[in-house]
């Protein structure tokens, strides 16, 4: 199985764009709300809260409710997801989703809150959290390369 960049769908200012979409996403939570926009940590809550009957936040699903709907928007529009169309096995890719989604728990948050959030606000937390992310990815990247996985 070989994953290729495709640079044709690589666009500098499509990039700048959703950067300053999503800081002022985070700016917008922070100062109106006092909440961290830290997508894991948004999403296992309601998801805790749905599990155990708590009658949940409703800002949390405005929040969700606002990311699931932009991406509609988004392809309503024309748009497309480059990259998206790379057919992966559900044996790869419901193992990759469950260990995400432990190991944003167990850093207590993921690449939005600690990247986006916690760096910004000079957390120790955060800025370890992110050298282990981009380590982790590093070390993923060689191992792959290494056993043929990625080319």
């Amino acid at each position: 199985m070989s994953f290729v960049i495709e640079w044709s769908h690589l666009h500098p200012l499509a990039a700048i764009g959703g950067g300053v979409l999503i800081g002022t996403a985070a700016g917008l939570l922070a100062l109106g709300a006092g909440k961290i926009m830290g997508c894991s940590g948004i999403a296992g809550a309601m998801l805790h809260d749905a599990v155990y009957g708590v009658r949940a936040q409703a800002w949390r699903g405005w929040f969700m409710g606002g990311v699931l709907l932009g991406g509609l928007l988004w392809l309503a529009l024309g748009g497309s997801f480059p990259g998206a169309a790379h057919a992966l096995p559900a044996a790869l890719v419901l193992p990759a989703g469950l260990l995400t989604g432990f190991g944003t728990r167990l850093g207590s948050g993921c690449t939005s809150g600690h990247g986006v959030c916690g760096i910004p606000r000079l957390s120790a937390r955060s800025l370890l959290a992110v050298g282990l992310f981009m380590a982790s990815g590093m070390v993923t990247v060689f191992l792959g390369r290494q056993l043929g996985v990625l080319s």
